[in-house]
């Protein structure tokens, strides 16, 4: 769901740093290579606070202006620290819940004259004062004030430091003469980022100065709303006066207010979402100028709320919540080891800060979901399947199947009382389907690499065909809009009728492949399962993707014919073709086109060029259609060589960095992965080249550093020479270790080609691999060379495709084999379904 226009980001230049200690080894420490402000700048929208591997909790300062992931690096003004955030996310903001605004006394010592309202009371941070690491978020304010927080899964903890010498308001408030004597005021405002809040309740305790109270709430990229609960409790300061602010103005009776949205009242900046919320005023605080506020957090109930927070943290112990937090990640990002002789901590910052970004999101809401009555496992922030599904989950799939195997339970789960698996889910909400039925390729992917453990495929394949053969009342939310045109067309017309259902008639060329690749990865389910009919039907419509393929198409560049014939192109109901320039949608020519709703576009979020390249079932066909592999790779390198045609910050774009593989160039895709390692991303605030999308720039290097890329849905990783000396990962079932070593190793990145490789000893010359390498170990060797070489380039070393290749074990044959054949494979064993 990236949104960000490509902007230019100069390459950066690693020095080779000295020999560094493997992961595991005495003296390092996995933490000191995360930088979570990677990303929090130019658009990235990366969530950089305090927050356990998947939690539901996520808390840090928010900014006001590009706010998206809550706190932004660009220098803007601070309105509050908030518990729960998106991470990565595109379009409007997302949770912020009820922001906590610390001041540390009131001008004069008059309630009215301390700031309520968020732009009031918003003050600039201090320079360089930003600090962050995993489980941990810390920032001075420019009022001398010092916010910092850390977290469990459901509660956080924050420790606020307040000056001796209160500092009155920055630029956005005077006190002129006024006094400000030491009698911190610490406020929650009941409201979200997006300021969306249509109802809320909120009551403060006069004795203790707990408040609670809820708030309902739109989510940022769907349908519907929610409601959220918060209890916040005080330690470290005698309570000196409660009450209750609204608008401008704070009193000190009555002690709790129900608010609506009534659409009139607001803030100086036109807001129509009404201040309101409860303070409480502190005598000065006992030792160090500390008060620690506990927020634990609820979709169930306020007393709820207020038992996470109890049982999460009964002692305020910040350091010792802070260590658990820490010791979370490094378990977590465990299965790892690198050996990085050789290479800068800049590249190793890189890779690391990737992986951690990478458990960010889905995040676990189990225990508290609202919405139904399941002993299932409950997962949300999906943001979006479209996005996730190609590295995210499939990179869970290797260092966390466990889980993996949870949320693709909760997808499940979600389709027996949603009646359909989301594309896309936020905030208890379905949001919004931005291509096909992506969820189809993540239960394939998982189904295929056994991830099984509690899961009822039988059920999961069900869902899976209902996606294929039913279309939805409102199919911009959940399944497929156009089914009946595409069984009887056999692709998705531009003027398509389609009286079944609604959803935004636009993007026809991008739905059409991507219904023709989650048919393919049904087709390899019902194949594993020995549902002959359904995988020959499902395999058929995978080739729908021809019937949009226009063979005399031709594309313009500043009015310069590019020399390439044969693109995708829209098609009407007729059988007619119609045209989108294939440049369209890219940098080159109206980039921001191409969004969900917006009219007059058949690609989302990318040009005709790049979906032309989205085959994944069958690129020896499509290598053939384009003019075979020199021309494909002539093509491919123009793709991505020709400034501004690709955008990489775009998931779609992520696969086609490796496609030199299936036209037999593996030293292709070595050289693209280096064009944009380090360049596009690294380890400044501006590390990414667009919108996290919840960890997908993340699970995309580290992929890639680590020298394999999945095709998403097949049980194929395709292989590239690791960016580090040896990369080993340690599978958490079986405990087996998978090592990939560079022989040669080369830290000018010069001899990036690999010219042989040995898969325990034995030759190997496919230049792919399967699951069974990460699920059983085993010792890759890779002898690398500064020229490309005949390594992979054979028909049968390349990876299999429908119409060739796609058997078992990848050599001979092709998916179109016998009934008694397929039957063999049978059951509902999911890994090595055609690999290894």
């Amino acid at each position: 769901m990236a949104t960000r226009i490509l902007s230019v980001v100069a390459t950066v230049l690693y020095l080779v740093g000295s020999a560094t200690l493997v992961q595991g080894q005495g003296g390092f420490d996995v933490l000191d290579f995360i930088n979570p402000f990677i990303g929090t700048d130019n658009g990235g929208h990366v969530h950089p606070g305090a927050t356990l591997p998947f939690g539901m909790v996520k808390a840090s300062a928010d900014v006001y202006g590009e706010n998206q992931g809550g706190f932004s690096s660009d220098n803007s003004t601070i309105i509050g620290f908030s518990h729960m955030h998106d991470s990565g996310t595109g379009g409007s903001p997302s949770l912020g819940l009820f922001p906590i605004f610390p001041q540390s006394g009131c001008p004069d010592d008059d309630l009215n004259r301390c700031e309520w309202a968020y732009l009031d009371r918003r003050v600039e941070r201090i320079y360089g004062s930003a600090k962050a690491s995993p489980g941990y978020f810390a920032v001075t304010l420019n009022t001398s004030i010092q916010g910092e927080v850390t977290v469990t899964n459901h509660t956080a903890l924050y420790r606020f430091t307040f000056p001796n010498d209160p500092v009155p308001q920055n630029g956005f408030g005077s006190i002129g003469n006024s006094t400000i004597p030491l009698s911190p005021v610490l406020l929650i405002d009941v409201i979200d980022l997006p300021r969306s809040r249509s109802d809320g309740n909120i009551t403060v305790d006069a004795a203790t100065g707990r408040i609670t109270g809820n708030g309902t709430f739109n989510p940022s990229f769907g349908i519907g709303n929610y409601k959220a609960y918060f209890c916040a409790e005080f330690l470290g300061a005698e309570v000196r006066d409660t009450g209750l602010f609204k608008n401008n103005r704070a009193g000190t009776e009555p002690k709790s207010q129900r608010v609506v949205a009534d659409g009139t009242n607001g803030d100086n900046d036109g807001d129509t979402v009404l201040p309101v919320g409860a303070f409480v005023q502190f005598n000065k605080p006992d030792s160090n100028n500390q008060i620690f506020v506990r927020v634990g957090m609820s979709f169930i109930s306020t007393e709820k709320a207020c038992q996470n927070a109890e049982k999460e943290i009964p002692s305020y112990d910040f350091e010792g919540v802070q260590s658990s937090a820490e010791d979370a990640w490094r378990k977590k990002l465990s299965p790892v080891s690198i050996d990085a002789t050789g290479v800068s901590n800049s590249l190793q910052t890189t890779f690391w800060s990737g992986l951690y970004r990478t458990f960010l999101s889905p995040q676990d809401y189990t225990g508290e979901n609202p919405l139904w009555e399941s002993d299932e496992p409950y997962y949300d922030s999906y943001y979006c399947i479209w996005d996730s599904y190609r590295s995210i989950h499939p990179l869970l799939t290797i260092m966390d199947p466990l889980s993996q195997t949870l949320m693709v339970r909760s997808l499940i789960d979600i389709y027996v009382h949603e009646g359909w698996l989301p594309d896309c889910r936020m905030s208890l909400c379905k949001g919004f389907t931005q291509g096909g039925s992506n969820a189809d390729v993540v239960l394939a992917d998982s189904f295929l690499k056994n991830i099984s453990d509690g899961i009822d495929w039988k059920l999961g394949y069900e869902a899976v065909v209902k996606d294929a053969e039913v279309e939805p009342l409102n199919w911009g939310v959940e399944g497929r809009g156009g089914l009946k045109s595409w069984k009887d067309k056999k692709y998705i017309p531009t003027d398509d009728y389609d009286p079944y259902g609604v959803g935004p008639f636009t993007r026809s060329i991008s739905r059409t492949v991507e219904y023709a690749y989650n048919d393919f990865t049904i087709a390899l389910i019902a194949r594993a399962l020995g549902n002959i009919a359904d995988f020959e039907k499902y395999l058929e419509r995978s080739t729908y993707w021809k019937n949009m393929y226009k063979a005399d198409q031709t594309s313009f560049i500043n009015e310069t014919n590019t020399g390439f014939v044969g693109f995708l192109q829209p098609r009407y109901l007729n059988g007619t073709f119609g045209f989108q320039d294939p440049i369209f949608c890219s940098s080159l020519l109206n980039f921001t086109s191409c969004y969900l709703n917006a009219k007059g576009h058949e690609t989302y979020e990318g040009s005709a060029w790049l979906y032309t390249f989205y085959v994944p079932q069958d690129m020896a066909t499509l290598i053939t259609t384009l003019g075979g592999p020199q021309e494909f790779t002539r093509r491919l390198q123009y793709l991505h060589y020709t400034y501004n045609l690709l955008y990489i910050g775009d998931e779609q774009a992520f696969l086609t960095v490796f496609l030199g593989h299936y036209s037999g160039r593996p030293g292709v895709s070595a050289d693209l992965a280096h064009f944009y390692i380090p360049a596009q991303f690294n380890d400044s605030i501006v590390g990414i080249p667009g919108n996290d999308d919840s960890g997908a720039m993340g699970s995309f290097s580290s992929f890639t550093l680590l020298g394999f890329f999945p095709v998403a849905g097949q049980d194929v990783y395709l292989i590239i020479a690791p960016f580090f000396p040896e990369v080993n990962i340690t599978s958490p079932v079986t405990g087996s270790v998978a090592t990939v070593r560079n022989i040669g190793f080369d830290p000018s990145y010069r001899a990036r080609y690999i010219q042989r490789a040995r898969l325990d000893g034995q030759e190997y010359s496919r230049n792919w691999i399967g699951h069974r390498f990460f699920l059983e170990g085993g010792l890759l060797e890779l002898e690398l060379g500064d020229a490309e070489s005949d390594w992979g380039t054979r028909p049968e070393d390349l990876p299999p495709s429908a119409s060739t290749s796609f058997g078992s074990g990848g050599s001979g044959g092709s998916l179109k084999r016998s009934a008694d054949e397929l039957k063999v494979r049978g059951g509902m064993q999911g890994m090595g379904a055609f690999a290894s």
